[in-house]
């Protein structure tokens, strides 16, 4: 009996034997493929990354912050014109002051007389 018992603690050592060898094997295969796309994915969102990063470097935020003209076009864009049937009154015709648009339906015509002038003659127009 004690042949019997001899030969299945061999045969379970053998397997565990067998067992451990397979793991690692697997776990190298494992780290080899794992290392691999490491190397090639990585590379590749490193490189998109620095593209983006590279985007924001290579901005003029100097150019892009100092100019007037976007600030003018910028201005527009918040304050839209009137779309109503609002003629601009005769006496601000050609008037530096003059504004022309409409805040919350209220019509805002210049800086002097937010309502408008009366008559053709404004006392306060400038060129």
């Amino acid at each position: 009996m004690e042949d019997w018992s001899k030969s299945i603690l061999e045969t379970l050592d053998s397997l565990a034997d067998m067992v451990d060898e397979y793991f690692v094997e697997f776990t190298n295969a494992v780290e080899e493929l794992a290392d691999e796309w490491h190397n090639t994915v990585g590379a590749e969102i490193e490189k998109c990354f620095q593209d983006i990063v590279q985007e924001f470097v290579d901005f003029d935020y100097f150019n892009f912050l100092d100019s007037e003209s976007s600030m003018g076009e910028t201005e527009e864009f918040f304050t839209p014109p009137d779309e109503s049937t609002f003629e601009q009154p005769l006496a601000c015709v050609g008037c530096s002051n003059y504004h022309g648009r409409s805040y919350g339906g209220n019509m805002f015509i210049c800086g002097m007389h937010p309502y408008g002038w009366d008559t053709d003659n404004c006392p306060d127009w400038e060129a």
